[in-house]
């Protein structure tokens, strides 16, 4: 039994009722305006703890520890120092046994920049022309604000049809997802997994099935000190490093031939990029620089793993100091450094994007479309250590994550919302 024609039942068409954008608005303003960058998310996990509790959810806090994970054989990496992992989740019990399905979402975010750059302080959230802008508005507090509310709707409209869902509903938030994903990886061990997952990251609404992955390396390069005056007689280590940079274009180019791309990766153009993104060296204006050290990132393809990644890496650099006169006998050094995070990939036909794409069709009167993206998430770690079928969705564009002056939709904050709140009614079997 439908109530209009986009397919809806009853009680779906009000947990979409439910939805409430002012709630919305509030909520996120008060998430964003807590600079959770990565290392510090205790205070914002806890905002939301409070947020989550008023909402209706049973939560929990649990405090696990950087050491213990940085053990495990899987550890995906970390690049700051931290003394806890604080990990929130929220429970929306049924009153049967049945399926966990879980929404979820990282509260961390990135460094704002030089805030003189930015239209409005980055921690002091405002909304203009319908977005609310500040740091992590995009990157990911929209989409755990979008996944809360769903919940919120969820509970509102199963109390008034007087039903109760079989299972459980879940909203885990980690920390620690923008250096690598130890927060995840974290909530997995303690048990924290489920049969379908979505992660709320920005996607504007279309679903994402398939993720590239990256590594993050150190390149430490040679040369032989000379005064400037007879720098014939020395070797720039700087000179060394663009033949360095050159090879890794051209092994770019290879890797991201549109010939041997994944037809999931193939609109994405560049969807395993590489950059040096720091370099360092020097310490005299007039001296050649007999070390450079240069960080960067490069891209893991899918159906690869970090260690797959890292050792193309290493492969193009040894065959760039091949060919090279000084790299022959003085070759640059490799350290993969940071977060490492592998690709990831569940197939289009599986029954949570499907079903997810269904439900989305049914409120927005659209079929958002499966895509792949350019970047690690921690779709991977659910999918590989977790054992569950997880997929993206989440309002907001990436290209505005970390980026100045980001923002997001409230209205696209608050479509995600509807669509998760059926979407959720539909797997607890409501």
């Amino acid at each position: 039994m439908t109530d209009r024609p986009g397919g809806l039942r009853p009680i779906e068409s009000a947990a979409v009722a439910a939805v409430d954008p002012e709630r919305i608005a509030e909520d996120l303003a008060a998430l964003v305006a807590i600079p959770s960058v990565t290392g510090d998310e205790e205070a914002a996990q806890q905002a939301l703890a409070r947020l989550a509790e008023r909402a209706g959810l049973e939560v929990g806090l649990l405090p696990a520890d950087p050491a213990t994970i940085a053990a495990d054989p899987d550890f995906p990496g970390m690049e700051v120092e931290r003394t806890i992992l604080p990990i929130v989740v929220g429970r929306l019990p049924g009153s049967r046994p049945g399926r966990r399905v879980m929404l979820a979402g990282h509260v961390d975010v990135v460094p704002p920049g030089d805030p003189g750059r930015w239209c409005s302080p980055p921690f002091e959230p405002v909304i203009r022309d319908g977005s609310l802008h500040g740091r992590g508005a995009c990157d990911m507090k929209g989409g755990l604000v979008a996944a809360l509310e769903a919940l919120r709707a969820v509970s509102a409209a199963v109390a008034a049809a007087g039903t109760e869902p079989a299972g459980e509903a879940l909203l885990l938030s980690v920390p620690s997802e923008e250096d690598g994903g130890a927060g995840m990886l974290a909530a997995i061990r303690a048990g924290h997994t489920a049969d379908v997952a979505v992660i709320a990251e920005p996607t504007r609404l279309e679903i994402v099935t398939a993720q590239a992955g990256a590594i993050t390396f150190r390149l430490t390069v040679p040369g032989r000190a000379a005064h400037a005056a007879t720098r014939r007689e020395g070797v720039s280590a700087l000179d060394k490093l663009f033949v360095l940079h050159k090879a890794l274009r051209a092994d770019e180019a290879v890797r991201n031939d549109p010939a041997t791309l994944p037809p999931q990766m193939q609109p994405l153009g560049l969807p395993y990029p590489t950059i040096i993104g720091k370099v360092a060296g020097g310490d005299w204006a007039s001296t050649l620089p007999d070390r450079i050290v240069a960080e960067g990132r490069y891209g893991v393809r899918l159906g690869q793993t970090a260690d797959g990644a890292e050792a193309e890496l290493r492969a193009a650099i040894a065959r760039a100091c091949a060919t090279d006169e000084w790299l022959r006998d003085h070759p640059a050094t490799v350290e993969a450094a940071g977060g490492r995070f592998d690709s990831a990939f569940l197939p289009p036909d599986h029954p949570l994007p499907t079903g997810l794409a269904t439900a989305a069709a049914d409120v927005l009167g659209r079929r958002p479309r499966l895509v792949g993206v350019p970047y690690g998430s921690d779709m991977r770690l659910l999918l590989d250590q977790g054992r569950t079928p997880t997929v993206m969705f989440g309002p907001g564009d990436v290209r505005v994550a970390h980026a100045t002056d980001e923002h997001v939709s409230l209205d696209e904050v608050a479509a995600c919302a509807r669509v998760l709140a059926v979407w959720l009614l539909r797997e607890l079997g409501v």
